[in-house]
């Protein structure tokens, strides 16, 4: 990754050596955090920063997301109807 890093990962970083180096309930006690906090990051750790950047909570998917038909069916009318408002466009989709 060509990412640079950021301060919270410098610090994840250290919490995280000191961690493997004198265990997680003095760590906790040093960097006043959790120690459900530090078996999270731990888990996730592989030895570089860029494991320790915080991760997309957006989901991948949802069940109720529109299809591509759909999707295709909304910009089709919306490009024959530029001026309809959202109710009549609404009407019309359902």
């Amino acid at each position: 990754m060509n990412k640079s890093i950021t301060q919270d990962m410098a610090y994840r970083q250290s919490l995280m050596k000191y961690a493997e180096k004198y265990g997680v309930s003095r760590a906790s006690r040093k960097y006043n955090k959790s120690r459900s906090y530090i078996y999270f990051w731990k888990a996730r750790w592989d030895g570089t920063p860029d494991s320790l950047a915080c991760q997309s909570r957006k989901p991948h998917s949802h069940p109720n997301q529109h299809t591509e038909a759909e999707l295709k069916l909304i910009r089709d009318l919306r490009r024959r109807n530029p001026h309809a408002g959202l109710v009549v466009f609404w009407v019309k989709l359902m």
